[in-house]
């Protein structure tokens, strides 16, 4: 099993130190789940929600957060992001969302794209939450990543 990276020798959080790193194309998508009764799903369907746009306006807070991750998570990098999207579908039980997003740099999108659909589906509650009080976030997690060190990776 790979030690845990940021954590220094003396057993501190640490930030790891990517100097030596290669600048390399990174590339993360990651998705999330957003669940709600039919009533509320139709309404999004018709586009009579009560303040507006969810998808939309849950797409652009979830690229927005991207480009905020290293506010947000205490030992994360400021990259330079190239690209950010978040994609949104509606199915017969709710919002099916995903982010990818990508850099040349010398570490990883994967936060990057977790914080984006993390955002986006807490942004698909708010707007729809005078609808439905049940409604409820689940899977949220990395689908796929690649470059750097450790090359791909795809969820099974």
């Amino acid at each position: 099993m790979s030690k845990l990276t940021h954590i220094n020798h003396e057993g501190h959080a640490a930030m790891v130190d990517t100097s030596s790193k290669t600048h390399t194309a990174r590339r993360a998508v990651a998705s999330a789940f957003v669940k709600m009764n039919g009533e509320t799903l139709d309404a999004i369907r018709q586009s009579r929600t009560p303040k507006g746009d969810p998808l939309e306006t849950a797409r652009l807070a979830g690229i927005m957060a991207a480009k905020r991750t290293d506010e947000l998570i205490p030992l994360c990098h400021s990259l330079p992001l190239d690209y950010v999207d978040v994609r949104a579908n509606v199915t017969k039980d709710g919002i099916q969302l995903e982010a990818e997003a990508r850099t040349t740099a010398q570490t990883g999108v994967e936060m990057e794209a977790m914080t984006a659909v993390t955002v986006a589906a807490l942004t698909v509650y708010d707007m729809c939450k005078a609808l439905d009080k049940g409604i409820f976030i689940t899977d949220v997690r990395l689908e796929s990543k690649s470059g750097g060190k450790s090359g791909e990776w795809k969820r099974k």
